[in-house]
């Protein structure tokens, strides 16, 4: 007895984002900042990105299957004073609803520790919510340690009205 035919799955790929990917990459990063609980925007998303691609200020790495986007990767570049050399913070790591649980947020990691070690970084720097602990879960078993030695602050400026 033969087999129903089945087309075979999308090949998943995960590469370095250009300013061709705009499109993809906002619509990815417009889908994060909402489940950070910001609200929806397209257009602004697409302006934020397309400014750190143009000024070459963030590393984004996309992940496709096929020819949609599932997930990202944002790196800021950075260096370290006290060690005298690069370190890079992960600022963004998202995989879309319809695409967890399928390994992608590991490949974009394995990305992120490749650049990270083209460049000869002596870190790579993340924060993760307290209680996302199937986030925690994924960064220990690919061995990233959770700082016991530093508390993180953060001073936010006021805003003058208008």
């Amino acid at each position: 007895m033969s087999r129903p035919f089945q087309p075979a799955a999308p090949r998943l790929a995960v590469r370095q984002a250009a300013l061709a990917d705009l499109d993809a990459a906002a619509s990815l990063f417009d889908q994060y900042r909402q489940f950070q609980g910001q609200p929806g925007d397209g257009p602004a998303a697409r302006r934020f990105l397309r400014d750190r691609f143009e000024r070459g200020e963030s590393i984004f790495f996309l992940a496709l299957d096929g020819d949609r986007g599932v997930g990202f990767a944002q790196l800021y570049p950075s260096f370290s004073s006290v060690a005298l050399a690069r370190v890079f913070v992960l600022n963004d790591l998202f995989v879309a609803a319809s695409a967890r649980r399928q390994g992608i947020a590991s490949r974009l990691l394995a990305a992120v520790e490749a650049h990270a070690e083209s460049f000869d970084a002596v870190r790579v720097t993340l924060s993760v919510a307290r209680p996302n602990t199937t986030a925690q879960a994924l960064y220990e078993s690919r061995g990233w340690e959770r700082d016991e030695q530093f508390f993180m602050y953060h001073r936010y400026p006021v805003v003058a009205s208008h």
